[in-house]
C-alpha cells in the first residue's frame, strides 16, 4: 500500500511539472482525487448488496424454532422468565420451570 501511494505521488508530481497551469488549483483537485482513490483502495465497494431480514416466531411451551436458513438472534419467554439459551443456532429454549410461550427472533442475511 505504501509503495502504491508513493508511486502515485511521484507520478502526480511529474505530471504537474510538465503542465503549465494554475498550480494552486490543480494541486488541490489532484489531492482530492488522490484521497478519493486511496479511500476506494482501502474500502472497496461491495459488489453485492446484502440486507438483514428478521421475523419473530411464537410457540407455546419452552421451545420456538426458526425456519430453515434462519438463525435465532434472541429469545423471549412467558411468565417473565429471563433465562433462555439458543440451541443449534436456530432453537430458543426457555429455562424456567413454568413457561406458557416462547418467542424466537429469527434473522437471515440476504443478498
Amino acid at each position: 500500500m505504501k509503495n502504491t501511494t508513493c508511486s502515485l505521488l511521484i507520478i502526480i508530481s511529474l505530471l504537474q511539472l510538465m503542465a503549465p497551469v494554475n498550480m494552486e488549483e490543480t494541486l488541490d483537485s489532484v489531492m482530492k482525487k488522490l484521497k478519493e482513490a486511496l479511500s476506494r483502495l482501502e474500502h472497496p465497494p461491495s459488489p453485492v448488496t446484502k440486507s438483514l431480514s428478521c421475523t419473530s416466531i411464537k410457540a407455546s411451551g419452552t421451545l420456538a424454532s426458526c425456519p430453515p436458513g434462519m438463525i435465532a438472534t434472541g429469545c423471549s419467554c412467558g411468565f417473565a422468565c429471563g433465562s433462555w439459551n439458543v440451541q443449534n443456532e436456530n432453537i430458543c429454549y426457555c429455562l424456567c420451570p413454568i413457561i406458557d410461550w416462547t418467542v424466537a427472533r429469527c434473522c437471515q442475511l440476504r443478498k
